[in-house]
């Protein structure tokens, strides 16, 4: 899930992409549901470029529609802030191998779930969701997280239609779900946003409904009450939910703001109960102090290069210019949050054949370049080199490039040091080009840049999180990366559930990705920093960048 401040795909209305101004957040006092109660405000990002689950593609996103949705399968916490997954609108669900390889999921789901509007949930909602998101007339960049199910393939090119998709309901509460071959990872598909059920009589012929209260009907825990754009959203209690005697706050306000001083201003004033974003030169001050906290996320920040442009169509190019990166200047004196430097795409923590508590998949596939200090300058000789080679022999004729960013204070000074970096080692000249994030989204999906800042957190624990979306085509394919031999190795992991199998192929397609074609250059393997006032207790955490506030509670400070 791509990481920003943070990610979706299509584009709002012009009203909605202007006016992202850097303002402390609006403490309205119509926005209060009780000023009694116990109302939690936080903030995770700007304005999101969409709250419907099958398009949202952002991680900002992601943690806004888990507390108002709720797929077949969900986090909870685990007793000590970790989540888990377990039970969600499904009560329970046998698994059945099938005698040709494929397999069947029968679910049951609760008793008694029902829509925000009190309205039934049922099995033909998921079975509308599933289709919904694999038809390519939705344009959901996540449709291929369902490439699983038998007959999403054939939807997908166009010579099937989405209700032959391998989805149906039994009857209200009973679903089947076949799949094509044994996804090791499929619990935790049935608890990502893209597969949450939504209403079709709200959605069907309504481009618009996720902007309208009313038309907003959701299954969650918490439902939406408001939504002032570039401003809040605001969330209620879901009286509907199953657990809603259970539920904390009576009101999450998620502030829209993508100023850091801002965010850390509205945290010191009370106004904030929890940001993630604090300005880079404050980070060591907080982390000394204790308010900082540090946690695990597995994810990668990198540049992406447009493979079709003119200049970075040749991989040698993309090669050099990853050289020439000092990975250990930018976490040890810009990010500064314990980053960890990249010496591959596919980051520590993600599992590989052996599984949990075993060496992980990047210390099986080893460093694709040394990012050890002592080794820098033969690495910007090694560019130096190619550039040479490529006809450029100190930078000499290379054309001036761009590099596209969001707007964020680490954003900004990575890229400064970045195109400080390309001009000292290879003596090419590298504009800056600062974008407001729905424009930015949109400009780098439809391959408008030369070189861009991006990110990438694990939707579920495999490297197929990371490698599938460079298959040709795909809806987060922002490199507009194209190579038959890198989609067959893809192929060939997704054809078996022999783990050895799989993971040989996905290293072999990491080769291709990174030490062959140079496509990305991963930069560092994220952590994840936040603030959370003292006196609330409760919040539980995936490091799939997912943060849960629906169970927390609020001491008296």
């Amino acid at each position: 899930m791509r990481k920003a401040r943070k990610i979706m795909s299509l584009a709002l209305s012009a009203a909605m992409v202007v006016g992202m101004a850097a303002t402390t957040p609006v403490m309205a006092e119509d926005a209060a549901a009780s000023e009694d109660g116990y109302n939690l405000s936080l903030c995770i990002a700007s304005e999101p470029m969409s709250i419907d689950p099958a398009l949202n593609s952002a991680v900002d996103g992601a943690i806004m529609c888990n507390h108002m949705f709720e797929g077949l399968v969900k986090w909870v916490d685990d007793g000590d802030g970790n989540a888990v997954t377990a039970p969600g609108q499904a009560e329970s669900w046998e698994k059945t191998a099938n005698d040709d390889g494929t397999v069947t999921y029968t679910l049951t789901l609760r008793d008694g779930i029902k829509w925000s509007d009190g309205q039934d949930v049922t099995a033909g909602d998921f079975v509308y969701s599933w289709q919904r998101l694999a038809n390519p007339e939705t344009a959901a960049d996540y449709c291929y997280m369902i490439d699983m199910v038998q007959g999403y393939d054939t939807i997908a090119d166009g010579s099937a239609e989405p209700d032959t998709l391998g989805i149906k309901a039994i009857d209200d509460k009973t679903l089947q779900i076949d799949l094509s071959y044994d996804c090791p990872y499929f619990e935790e598909i049935m608890a990502f946003p893209a597969t949450f059920p939504v209403r079709q009589d709200k959605v069907d012929g309504n481009d618009d409904w996720t902007y309208d209260v009313d038309s907003y009907v959701s299954n969650g825990p918490y439902k939406m009450k408001e939504w002032s754009h570039n401003a809040y959203i605001l969330m209620e209690k879901n009286e509907n939910y199953y657990d809603y005697e259970n539920l904390g706050p009576d009101t999450i306000k998620f502030a829209l703001l993508d100023d850091n001083n801002a965010m850390l201003k509205g945290y010191n004033n009370g106004e904030l109960d929890f940001i993630e974003n604090l300005p880079v030169d404050e980070i060591p001050t907080y982390l000394a102090d204790g308010q900082l906290n540090i946690a695990d996320y597995i994810g990668t920040y990198y540049v992406c290069f447009n493979t079709e442009d003119e200049i970075f169509s040749d991989p040698n190019i993309r090669k050099a210019f990853s050289l020439a990166i000092d990975r250990n200047y930018i976490v040890e004196n810009v990010s500064q949050a314990g980053e960890v430097p990249a010496d591959g795409y596919v980051p520590s923590g993600v599992y590989d054949a052996a599984g949990p508590g075993n060496d992980d998949f990047r210390t099986v596939g080893g460093s694709y370049y040394s990012v050890a200090d002592e080794d820098y300058e033969k690495n910007c000789e090694e560019a130096r080199q190619i550039l040479a080679d490529a006809g450029y022999p100190n930078g000499e004729g290379f054309p001036t490039v761009e590099y596209l960013y969001n707007t964020s204070d680490n954003h900004k000074k990575i890229g400064e040091a970045l195109q400080n970096m390309w001009q000292e080692q290879l003596g090419v000249t590298v504009k800056l080009n600062n974008q407001d994030w729905n424009v930015f989204l949109e400009n780098r999906k439809q391959g408008n840049y030369q070189i861009a800042r991006n990110g990438w957190i694990a939707d579920y624990n495999d490297p197929c999180s990371f490698l599938d979306m460079w298959y040709t085509g795909g809806g987060n394919n922002d490199a507009q990366y194209s190579n038959p031999d890198y989609d067959a190795k893809i192929d060939e992991a997704k054809a078996t559930s022999v783990q050895e199998d799989r993971m040989k192929a996905f290293h072999e397609a990491e080769d291709i990705l990174i030490d062959q074609d140079s496509v990305l250059a991963p930069i560092y393997f994220y952590t994840q920093p936040y603030m959370l006032k003292e006196n609330i207790q409760g919040m539980y955490y995936t490091p799939l960048g997912y943060f849960f506030f629906g169970y927390t509670s609020k001491t008296a400070e």
